[in-house]
Parts: structure tokens; sequence; C-alpha cells
């Protein structure tokens, strides 16, 4: 609570009415240092009382730190101190109230990022991702990497956290981005979490956090596939995961096992972030590849291919990253928008939804429809690995004639894909 006073008065003071106009055309002035938005339009202001010359302002700073805060507040004293007609001010800050606000059960669209090993930018890359995605939808961020929460420094977010009225942990905003991590809360100590404990105060974030967006939520997993990230899973509808790894071989075959476990648990997975791909060189602008290995075999399609860059290392706003993070940001979206759909030529044998005495019969059809050297597709509810048998006693030729391709398009969608040999 904060007071002044003048005892100055005027020879003429106008009705309370026209002072009210004027003394919020004169908060209009003051800005929020982070977004460049008036106080107004920032939510900041709750609600204005003038009466008799006095003015009592109603302020929501929860998102705002201490010192940002109190600069606002100074501010608006100011400029209202300034107001002919007013004899005094008095600021009060708002109780938050958990009115209007979500959990994370009520978000539109949740994205995991993912990765199997530290080390790959996995944190980068979900810190990233979730700016981009503020460019236009409403979004927040969740640091679930209860052992290593480096969300808050990658982003520039500092706590304290505040509680509602119900005592529900509140989110720090960042340019109007929803940011909420355990980091916030332990102020940077070390965290010894066991099984139990990790999961009770992972759970109760992601039931009880009062978030303000509600649209995008992004969760920034630990690495591997621990009992955080099956917590995770378990807890929250998750629309889709992005997995993060670097082009070395190790991490990509690892990336493959996590790949699986994630379709194993009917999540889709949206491809993959290649980091770290080449470095380019200050000196002679020449790319160089830091990793001589492949990606190929990756069981998920590449959303981007990020190089080792300090722009890539600094601090990325809300709405404004750089344009392969912008990039990313737009080929996620699009694949959330068709994670369920397979990607399958028109005249692709479906048998997804035919009785089993049916399936053969299908598959017998359309293969032997087929001129040599044609392509078969086959799109099934299963692994149809054991297809490939069937296929070779239909042509007549051995198994090993076949080049067969068989991939998990979707958590319960298979594609099967060759071509008829003579």
């Amino acid at each position: 609570m904060t007071d002044t006073d003048d005892t100055t008065t005027t020879a003429a003071q106008p009705d309370d009415a026209t002072l009210e106009d004027r003394v919020e055309a004169a908060l209009r002035s003051v800005r929020d240092p982070a977004a460049d938005l008036s106080v107004f339009e920032a939510g900041f202001v709750e609600n204005v009382e003038v009466s008799e010359g006095d003015v009592r302002l109603e302020v929501d700073l929860h998102a705002l730190d201490d010192d940002t805060g109190q600069g606002v507040i100074d501010a608006m004293l100011r400029a209202v101190d300034d107001v002919d007609g007013v004899g005094g001010v008095h600021v009060e800050r708002a109780s938050p109230s958990a009115e209007g606000r979500s959990s994370v059960a009520a978000f539109d669209h949740v994205v995991a990022v993912a990765s199997a090993k530290g080390g790959v930018g996995k944190s980068t890359v979900a810190a990233h991702l979730a700016c981009a995605f503020a460019a236009e939808r409403d979004v927040a961020l969740f640091d679930a990497d209860i052992h290593g929460p480096n969300v808050p420094a990658l982003v520039d977010a500092a706590g304290p956290i505040h509680a509602t009225d119900e005592g529900d942990p509140m989110p720090v905003r960042r340019r109007g981005m929803d940011v909420m991590s355990v980091g916030l809360m332990e102020d940077g100590a070390p965290l010894a979490w066991r099984g139990a404990m990790a999961h009770d105060a992972l759970s109760d974030l992601f039931e009880n956090t009062a978030w303000e967006n509600d649209d995008v939520l992004v969760i920034d997993l630990p690495p591997g596939t621990g009992d955080v990230v099956l917590t995770t899973l378990q807890d929250v509808h998750v629309d889709g995961v992005v997995v993060v790894t670097t082009p070395f071989h190790a991490a990509v075959s690892d990336t493959g096992r996590t790949v699986e476990l994630f379709r194993d648990n009917d999540v889709p997975v949206l491809g993959a972030v290649v980091n770290m791909a080449e470095y380019v060189c200050d000196c002679c602008g020449e790319p160089n590849e830091l990793f001589d290995e492949s990606v190929d075999d990756l069981d998920a399609p590449v959303l981007a291919e990020l190089p080792f860059t300090r722009e890539l290392q600094g601090t990325p706003e809300p709405g404004d990253v750089p344009d392969a993070v912008a990039d990313l940001g737009e080929r996620t979206l699009d694949a959330l928008d068709t994670a369920d759909e397979v990607d399958v030529p028109d005249d692709a044998v479906d048998i997804r939804d035919l009785p089993p005495e049916e399936r053969k019969g299908r598959v017998r059809e359309r293969f032997e429809s087929l001129d040599p050297g044609e392509r078969f597709v086959l799109v099934s509810d299963r692994d149809p690995t054991p297809v490939g048998g069937f296929l070779s006693r239909l042509a007549g030729a051995p198994r090993e004639a076949f080049d067969i391709e068989v991939r998990r398009a979707t958590p319960s969608d298979w594609v099967l894909e060759t071509v008829k040999v003579a």
C-alpha cells in the first residue's frame, strides 16, 4: 500500500466524473516496461474510484517482480498527482483471484518437448518454441524438469510465485506468456526429490497452477524416460511431442527408442528437432558439420535442423524469435493440426476398419491388380510387418526380393510400403 498527499487546493475543482476521466487519461501515459503497453492494456488497473478529489487505485501487479511493480506504482502516483483537482492518491494492490483461471486440463493444446539425453538443447528448444507460439497464441510454458529447472533463466523469468485467494500458485507473466517452474519457487537450490516426492510435487502443479492463458501449453520434460515423464503422461493429455536430438549417433539411436515410448503411450510424435546441426564460421562464413552422422534412420519427420549460433543462445522474447525458430513454430502447429492423420496416397489399401476375416482378401485383391514395378501401400491399425511374408507368397518370390518399409505414422496407425516384384 502506498499513499501520497497534496495539501494544495485549487480555486475551482471539476466534478468527480470529469476528474475521473482526466485521471484515467493520465494513467494511460504509464507503460508496462516489459510489454510497452499502457497499464490498462496490460491489465494492471483493476478499479479507479474518485470521490471529492481523492483517488483510489486498485492494481494487480502479480505478474511483475517486486522492484518493477513498485516502479509502476511510483509512475502511476506521479501521473495522477499531477492532475489538477486531485487532492490525494491511494494505491492498493488487489489480491489475486482464481476466477476465470484454469488448470492444465483446460488448455486447447498441450505440446511436450522431450529428449533421450541431456545436453542436446531440449530446454532451449522448448523455451524458443513457446516464444514462437506466443506470436499468435496465448501460451504457457511449464518447466517439468524438476531436477534441472532451467526455463526461468532461459526466458529471463523471476519469482516470487504468488498465490490466489484459494492458495493456488500463479505463474509468472513474461510479456503475456505464463511461465511456471519449481525453479521459480526454490531460488535455484538443487532439488534432490525422489520418486514419490517428485510425483506428488509435479501432479500438484499440473492440477492446481492458476494459469491465465489456456490456448497452448508447452511442457519442457526432463531428459530420458523416468518417473517425471511417465507422471506427465499419466496426469496430462499430451496432444503431441517434439523430440530434440543432436546428429550424434548415440543420441539419434536413443531418440528412436524415446519416439517409440511416446507412441506406445498413445502420444503423437509431431517430429524431431535436430539441434546443433552445423556451425557457421564467424570468420569465413562457411558452414561446418559438428557431427559426421545422419538422422535418416530416425522414425519421425524432421521439423527443423537448427545451427549452433549465438542467436539461438540468447534470451528469446515471446512473439519475437529468430527466423529458424519461427519456422519451427509454424511447422509444429501444422503437425499438431494433422497429428491424427495418415499421409498416404489415395490408392493405399486401408484395412483399419475391416474385420480380420476380410483383411487378407483386401490385400490380395489390391496386390494382384498391380503390375510388376508398381508401388503397394498398406495402412493398418497393427504392425503390418508379417504381411511381407504373405506378399512374397502371392508373388511367388522370396521374401528377400521385396524392399519393404514399415513405419508407425501415429500411435495407432502403421504404414507398409513396397514395390511388386516380377
